[in-house]
């Protein structure tokens, strides 16, 4: 949902046809590109280009020859060949590109050069991209004697036959000055027809139309018109020159990426090339002396030391974790020395300059956003420079010759790294912020579910009108958007004219109560919960009664630790309803590619559950739109902190409370911890914020106790046997009406009178039994009423009203559910796989 702008072009409603009142007009946002904003010579361009390349893979495109046969052909050549290349048009339209393109070439033969490639370039038209057909007229032959509005449309049907023959090929920052959708249009049936055309047939094949298509289509076409020669000529190195160079034109349009996708699917660009655009770009890792050289360092010795300990530091960590330790030691210890104590080769620090830098170290420095903040955990990067200074010396004792005058006297102390009271104060922070919003969730899950179904209303209220017809829903009008009427859903404020998009806004409210729905049942962490695959669905066979327990299986991530989680009904409700959007009719889910922000690199193909199709293609959720879809959520809401400020919510909060609840209603530590994929129980124990500092202290002290008297009892890793002890809970849930709820090492209050329970969660297939024992019932209060059984006709009423409340459940889950094919992968008859 956006704000139309002045750049946007309008289309203006006719009044008397939808009741606009008279002047106002509705503004459409145009779908095109964004002009530069200024002309570029070629050294400018070749300076920004390098610029907005920053950061990236440095690609190694094919150049753009500076001669081939077309270009050196005479000016009769060249119109002769214009005459037989397939144009569309009739013959006067063949008349005037032949005419077009004698005038053009006239005019450019005063220039100097062997080819017209050599004469274009000496003309200097590359670097006057917007006032090019101005330099052209003010040199043209017979303008005095013609308008200027018929010389400019024959310099430009001129200039189309000269870029569809492959006369001249013009650089980038020219080519995407210009709008020559119509030229572009022609030289795809020009240059590579056979090409285009397979392409084109991909594209109904996959469903790409519309304005997506013909964009992508044209970015092929520039591609080829300054590169000549195929598509499958095409690299994927050209595709990166090409991408930064309309970031440098401001060629920001959606169709940026989609050519790339459309060359991939159709393996032009190879069976090793990346398969996104933002892959291709991407750097992925560097290696350890690419990340020490990009702080640079100007001691060399302490720089090759820092490259060395890096790297057999290496294979022990993570790339994220390489990462923060070459930040730690490269940035924030030796390049802050560097700069307060400029020419110092020697980590030998005296104590004055160790202790500067200690004191420095309490405020943040080296980041230009929270430049002066205080530093929460100052004791994790003294612990990191202290660990540096004690390998460096056990090194010392084995590799005395390579290490030995490292060996020096480590300027920070033990007792400097421990930072107890701040653990302790952020450990009571956390605590509050779990209490704050754990009391606030249902509300929460509430707004999203209402958001959901208040987009969903909106969106199919606005495919049930014609376009530019006026709607009404939610107590608000609207006039409906042109364009396709079951796919465009762009819609127009009646009121304020301001521009919705219907669609985009059901997509996030779908997403924003999927994730909560799934990050609440589950506790995952937000990059378990990107990593969720059609394949993490396991089915585990109960052995005593043969009933099928779905599982989600959870990726290792945080601690490499992989999980099974159960998949209760609710949360089974929410990965169906994500899987049939997410199928969309297909039998399969489609593969896409996650770039790890972590690790730098990007995942193969695979069938992750949270994706979505944005402009034509499909992309997995990052952390950003995750982000988003929850505030947009939480501002809808309402909710507000003590202090009146609008509740902020993270991914991880909705993990601290799921743990929480599971430790308050009695689900046993170290389950718990087996669950969240917790390697130590202490910190399962770290969430439970929920009690009184009363309960937390007895408690602790009864921890205490039986750890004293049972350490090696108590305190252990979760045995096979608890473990199925903890499954075979759920063999006994199966009863006649449906499933019992009841949590796990809970007792049956109800002394399995599971008519009355209301755990007991029922089945609508069995409502046909259900209906048979009301009647029963209702038999045997008329013989208690012949007998005058005043207790039994009691306790026969409340297991009456119990029945008919669970047989209005079993109908209301009748009419919210419908059965939906999950296309579950089911590896046993392969395998023989058992979990």
């Amino acid at each position: 949902m956006s704000e139309a702008t002045t750049e946007s072009f309008e289309e203006v409603f006719a009044s008397e046809e939808v009741g606009v009142p008279a002047g106002q007009r509705f503004q459409f946002r145009h779908s095109g590109h964004q002009a530069p904003r200024r002309d570029l010579t070629a050294a400018e361009f070749a300076e920004l280009l390098a610029e907005a390349s920053e950061g990236d893979r440095v690609p190694s495109p094919r150049p753009t020859p500076a001669t081939w046969d077309r270009t050196e052909l005479d000016a009769e050549e060249v119109i002769d060949l214009i005459g037989r290349l397939p144009f569309r048009g009739n013959k006067d339209h063949w008349r005037r590109r032949r005419r077009s393109a004698r005038s053009l070439l006239t005019w450019l033969a005063q220039f100097e050069g062997d080819t017209w490639q050599a004469r274009w370039i000496n003309g200097g038209l590359e670097d006057v991209q917007r006032t090019w057909v101005d330099q052209v007229l003010a040199t043209y032959p017979d303008l005095e004697s013609r308008s200027v509005r018929s010389l400019t449309c024959e310099i430009h049907t001129g200039m189309m036959a000269l870029l569809a023959g492959q006369i001249i090929r013009p650089a980038y920052r020219w080519l995407l000055s210009q709008h020559f959708n119509f030229t572009l249009g022609q030289a795809r049936l020009m240059i590579d027809p056979d090409g285009f055309a397979r392409l084109e047939a991909h594209c109904d094949k996959t469903d790409r139309t519309g304005q997506h298509r013909t964009g992508a289509l044209n970015c092929v076409a520039m591609m080829l018109l300054n590169k000549g020669g195929r598509i499958a000529d095409i690299t994927v190195d050209d595709c990166v020159e090409f991408a930064a160079a309309m970031r440098v034109c401001h060629r920001t349009a959606r169709h940026v990426t989609l050519f790339y996708t459309l060359l991939f699917e159709m393996g032009i660009l190879g069976e090793d090339a990346p398969p996104t655009l933002a892959a291709a770009r991407a750097p992925g890792q560097r290696t350890v002396q690419q990340m020490v050289d990009s702080y640079r360092i100007v001691s060399p010795r302490v720089r090759e030391l820092l490259i060395a300990y890096l790297t057999i530091r290496k294979p022990e960590l993570d790339y994220a974790s390489l990462r923060g330790l070459a930040s730690t030691l490269c940035l924030t210890y030796w390049r802050d020395l560097e700069k307060h104590h400029p020419g110092i080769d020697s980590i030998d620090l005296a104590p004055d300059v160790a202790a500067a830098w200690k004191q420095r170290l309490k405020t943040i420095r080296e980041s230009k956003q929270r430049q002066g903040q205080r530093r929460e955990k100052p004791e994790r990067i003294m612990l990191a420079v202290r660990a540096f200074y004690l390998d460096l010396a056990q090194w010392a004792v084995t590799d005395p010759a390579r290490w030995g005058e490292w060996a020096v006297p480590c300027p920070v102390r033990a007792n400097e790294c421990v930072g107890t009271k701040r653990d302790r104060a952020s450990k009571a922070r956390m605590h509050q912020r779990t209490r704050q919003r754990a009391p606030v969730l249902p509300t929460l899950v509430a707004t999203a579910e209402r958001l959901r179904k208040e987009a969903v209303g909106r969106l199919e209220a606005a495919r049930a009108v014609a376009p530019r017809e006026r709607f009404t829903v939610g107590g608000e009008t609207f006039i409906r958007g042109g364009g396709d009427v079951t796919k465009t859903t762009f819609v127009f404020d009646a009121e304020t004219g301001r521009r919705r998009n219907f669609g985009l806004e059901e997509d996030e409210a779908f997403w924003g109560w999927a994730i909560i729905e799934v990050l609440r049942h589950t506790g995952v962490r937000v990059e378990e919960l990107m990593e969720l695959t059609h394949h993490s669905f396991v089915a585990y066979t109960l052995p005593s009664t043969g009933e099928v327990v779905p599982m989600l299986q959870v990726a290792p991530s945080k601690t490499d630790r992989e999980r099974l989680i159960l998949v209760s009904p609710e949360l089974g409700d929410v990965l169906t309803a994500v899987i049939h959007r997410v199928r969309d009719g297909k039998a399969v889910l489609p593969l896409v590619s996650r770039y790890d922000h972590h690790e730098h690199v990007h995942s193969p193909l695979l069938p992750f559950l949270f994706q979505r199709r944005i402009y034509q293609q499909n992309a997995a959720l990052n952390r950003n739109f995750i982000a988003q879809c929850i505030d947009n959520i939480l501002l809808a809401s309402g909710l507000t902190d003590a202090s009146g400020e609008p509740l902020r919510f993270t991914p991880h909060d909705f993990r601290r409370i799921f743990a929480t609840d599971a430790i308050r209603t009695g689900l046993p530590p170290h389950i718990a911890a087996k669950i969240l994929g917790h390697t130590d129980v202490n910190t399962t124990m770290r969430y439970a914020a929920i009690y009184s500092d009363d309960v937390i202290s007895h408690h602790r002290a009864f921890i205490a106790r039986r750890r004293a008297l049972r350490p090696g009892a108590e305190y252990r890793d979760l045995t096979p046997e608890e473990w199925q002890e903890f499954l075979g809970h759920f063999e006994l849930r199966k009863l006649e009406l449906g499933v019992c709820t009841r949590d796990f090492g809970s007792p049956c209050v109800h002394e399995h009178a599971c008519i009355r329970c209301p755990a007991l969660r029922p089945d609508p297939a069995q409502a046909p039994r259900l209906r048979e024992i009301i009647d029963n019932l209702h038999a045997r209060i008329a013989e208690a009423k012949q007998q005058g059984w005043l207790g039994e006709i009691a306790g026969l009423e409340v297991s009456i009203a119990a029945a008919t409340e669970k047989l209005t459940a079993m109908n209301r889950l009748t009419e919210r559910h419908g059965v939906v094919h999950l296309g579950m992968p089911d590896f046993r008859a392969v395998t023989g796989r058992q979990t």
